[in-house]
């Protein structure tokens, strides 16, 4: 098993973050909205936001990125993007399954948005035991899913 953890991000890890988005989400996005470039690189400079996210790092490799949002009554995440060359060994599970315990832990749901073209991801979360809830954005482009937390 693949060592992994995780560092705090730092301004300049914007143009690997930039990359990353591009190589692990790029297929989807053209395949909503096409890509643009300047529009894609406008985008990532209005949401970087190294005092909340985290870089994913393997065997000392910076290989994804995850970002975390803890609200009042729920674990929000909000992206986690793992290079598609780190892919299908498990970090985005062991990542995930870290969430899921830690929501659980604290009786509360994780939750997060999928893109609908992104079967793969769908696929990860539904094998975690989170459900599909709602569908939002044009053409209902979105996906929101919750974890069921165990009820008394």
């Amino acid at each position: 098993m693949t060592p992994v953890t995780l560092r705090p991000a730092t301004p300049a890890d914007s143009e690997f973050c930039f990359q990353l988005h591009k190589a692990a989400m790029g297929g989807y996005i053209t395949a909503i909205w096409g890509w643009d470039e300047q529009r894609q690189r406008d985008a990532h400079t209005r949401k970087f936001n190294p005092r909340r996210w985290q870089i994913i790092t393997a065997n000392g490799t910076d290989i994804g990125m995850i970002d975390v949002e803890y609200r009042p009554a729920e674990i929000y995440l909000s992206r986690i993007e793992i290079h598609p060359d780190y892919q299908g060994r498990g970090i985005g599970t062991r990542l995930i399954s870290a969430l899921l315990d830690e929501a659980q832990h604290k009786g509360q749901d994780l939750v997060l948005d999928v893109l609908a073209v992104n079967h793969r991801a769908q696929a990860l979360y539904q094998r975690l035991g989170m459900t599909e809830v709602a569908r939002h954005g044009d053409g209902n482009i979105k996906i929101t899913m919750r974890s069921a937390r165990p009820r008394q």
